[in-house]
This record gives C-alpha cells, sequence and structure tokens, in this order.
C-alpha cells in the first residue's frame, strides 16, 4: 500500500464517451491500491466479468411508429420524483477517489435529483452527507451490522436523525471475498471509518479484518430488528434466488436488492442480470426491486428495468466520476446514463418508465 495516500482533487466538467474510457482515465488519478479495490472483483473474476456479458443473454426489439417523442425518464418512490430509475449504489470510501468524498458524491447525485445510498463504511460522517446533499434530497442508508445491537441501534438512530427514508441491509458480505488485487497491492484502509468508528476504525484494516468487525451471522431476526428499530422500509441486499425472497420478505422486508456486490463477493455465482428476472418473478410485484452489478449502458438500465426492476443502481462508474470531476464528475456520469436511456426509450418505443416495464425483451438463442 501506498505510503502517502494521495487521492484527487479534481472538481469540474469531464471529457468521456463510456464508462470504459472513464475507468481508464480515472485509473491514472486513483492511487494503485485504491483504484485496484474500486475496480477488481473476487477470484478469477469470473463473475465480474459475467455481470457486463450477461445483459447481452437478452435483447431490445426496435419498435416503430409508436408516436413517441421525448421519451420521460421519471419516476417515483416514496412520494419522491426521481429523475430516473438510476439511483446511487452504496459504495464504501469515496475518499479514496476524491478527497472530497462522499460530500461530492452526494452533491453530484442531488442536483441530478435522485436517491443516494450512503454505505456504512463512508468517509465522512453521515451528518456531512447529509449537509452536501441537502435537506430535500432523497437519502438511504446501508447497514453492516454490528455484532453489539446497543451499537446497532445507535447506528439506526443516526440514519434516522439525518433523514435516512430506507435501511439496505447488505446480507452478501459477511465475509469478505477473495480480493487477490488487494493481496497484491497490500492494500488496507488509509481513511477513518466515522459512521461505524464504535466497531470498527478503518485505517490499517484490510477488507477481510473490516468484514470480520461486523456481524457474520445474519438471519431472519436481523431484519426484523433493523425494521422495528428504524420504522422504516428495510432492503435486503444481495438476494438472488426465490428462496431468498422468500426469507427475506417473511422476515418484514420491504425491497428487494438484487445484487451480486459487483462481481466482488463470491466468484462462480451467477451473473446478477441472469438473477433478476427469477427474483422478479418471485417478488410478483409485492415490493420494490433495486437492481445492481455491471451496469454500464443505458441499454443496461432498460434491460433491467424491463426484466422487473423498479429502480438501477451504480456504483464504479460515479466513483470514477468522482475521481475525475468531483461533485461535476458524479453528475455528468448520471446525466450520461439517462441521456442513453432516452435514446434507447425512443428507439424500442417507449415513451416512458411505465412502458419499459411492459417490454418485452427477446431471448439472445447465439449466446
Amino acid at each position: 500500500m501506498e505510503k502517502s495516500y494521495e487521492a484527487s482533487t479534481a472538481e469540474g466538467t469531464i471529457d468521456f464517451i463510456n464508462m470504459q474510457d472513464l475507468a481508464e482515465e480515472a485509473e491514472k488519478v486513483i492511487p494503485k491500491g485504491g483504484y485496484g479495490y474500486i475496480s477488481s472483483g473476487a477470484g478469477d473474476i469470473f463473475t465480474y466479468r459475467e455481470n457486463e456479458r450477461a445483459f447481452n443473454h437478452k435483447l431490445i426489439i426496435p419498435h416503430i411508429l409508436k408516436d413517441i417523442e421525448r421519451p420521460d425518464t421519471t419516476t417515483e418512490i416514496y412520494g419522491e420524483k426521481l429523475t430516473a430509475p438510476i439511483i446511487m449504489a452504496p459504495v464504501a470510501a469515496h475518499g479514496l477517489a476524491n478527497v472530497a468524498a462522499e460530500r461530492a458524491s452526494a452533491k453530484g447525485v442531488a442536483d441530478f435529483g435522485t436517491v443516494f445510498t450512503a454505505s456504512s463504511y463512508a468517509s465522512c460522517t453521515l451528518e456531512e452527507i447529509r449537509a452536501a446533499g441537502g435537506d430535500s434530497a432523497p437519502q438511504w442508508f446501508q447497514f453492516y451490522m454490528s455484532k453489539d445491537d446497543g451499537i446497532n441501534r445507535d447506528i439506526l438512530a443516526m440514519a434516522k436523525r439525518n433523514g435516512a427514508q430506507a435501511i439496505v441491509l447488505t446480507a452478501d458480505a459477511t465475509v469478505g471475498g477473495n480480493r487477490e488485487t488487494d493481496r497484491r497491492n497490500g492494500f488496507t484502509f488509509p481513511l477513518a471509518m466515522p459512521i461505524v468508528q464504535a466497531y470498527q476504525s478503518g485505517i490499517g484494516q484490510t477488507m477481510d479484518a473490516v468484514y470480520g468487525s461486523s456481524k457474520q451471522k445474519l438471519s431472519p431476526a436481523d431484519v426484523a430488528f433493523i425494521a422495528r428499530e428504524a420504522q422504516l422500509p428495510v432492503y435486503v441486499k444481495g438476494v438472488q434466488s426465490e428462496e431468498d425472497v422468500a426469507r427475506a420478505l417473511d422476515a418484514g422486508a420491504q425491497g428487494i436488492w438484487v445484487s451480486n456486490h459487483g462481481g466482488r463477493q463470491l466468484d462462480g455465482g451467477p451473473a446478477s442480470f441472469d438473477s433478476l428476472q427469477i427474483v422478479a418473478e418471485a417478488v410478483a410485484g409485492r415490493v420494490p426491486i433495486v437492481f445492481d452489478s455491471g451496469v454500464r449502458r443505458g441499454q443496461h438500465v432498460f434491460k433491467a428495468i424491463a426484466s422487473g426492476a423498479d429502480l438501477v443502481a451504480i456504483g464504479r462508474p460515479a466513483i470514477y466520476g468522482l475521481a475525475l470531476g468531483g461533485q461535476m464528475g458524479v453528475k455528468q456520469v448520471f446525466d450520461f446514463f439517462k441521456k442513453e436511456l432516452e435514446m434507447v426509450m425512443q428507439l424500442a418505443g417507449t415513451q416512458d418508465v411505465a412502458a419499459i416495464k411492459k417490454a418485452v425483451l427477446r431471448e439472445n438463442r447465439y449466446m
């Protein structure tokens, strides 16, 4: 790991054509250990690669003569109108990418007009994140539970105090994935984790140590505990099977988050997109579904919504935008996805998000 970690200080507009360009440019400004942590996957990175490839398993059918003009990407969640069905996924330690950290990310996401999901392992306090986004900006809180329920109550109370509208329990990271890039780089966290300082300092810790300090033995009782203590909708993140849908909903979850942690946890597991339709059929419209992992195009957003997602979360692209342009870079990344989504909607003959949900994708028989 670098002896002196120097994150980017960039702030301003950035120039890029697509997300691959953005990642390549971000690698030039994020220190090696930090970039490796952000960009890498687990093991042989099979699942990481499949996350993007799997979108090609389904094809968008172009439709003509549908009387479509200026497609409307807006949607709503909990009474909040969002600019697009695209939200910020919880990502740890934005300070690895830019010294302005979550303050800049939250501001950029608020400027775009969508949900910012703050990670338990953020580089900033929830007070700082709330102040940066503004009181009217929708924010959710992603929760890594402590082994101590007293600490858990305190953190949930902090999240409520700072305006969280939902709690996202990440359930697929009870142990660190096989992050070989981190080991090669000797990566340990150079930054504090103020939200969870009662049980994890962050500084000098490996990812295994960070996860080891949180609660590993998660059960349906934990979902019920969070719902009871927070009195907010609880999303269970990391769901990829019908059985886990039933387990989460029976425990009181009011949202399902389909994710494989961006290919960073169980290598050899299914692509997140390949799990989405299975999960959506099991949910059967009972609660909202959020989807993430591998989203790099407006086409991916369209396919996810057409396959059952209500909202699509992006992670790495926003962090790369943060590294290269701070608050403005984050907003530009969201603008990119919105613009591509509008183009796809026009060509697919879908006027609004409700129409995307009714769109029928074609199986790609040649994959």
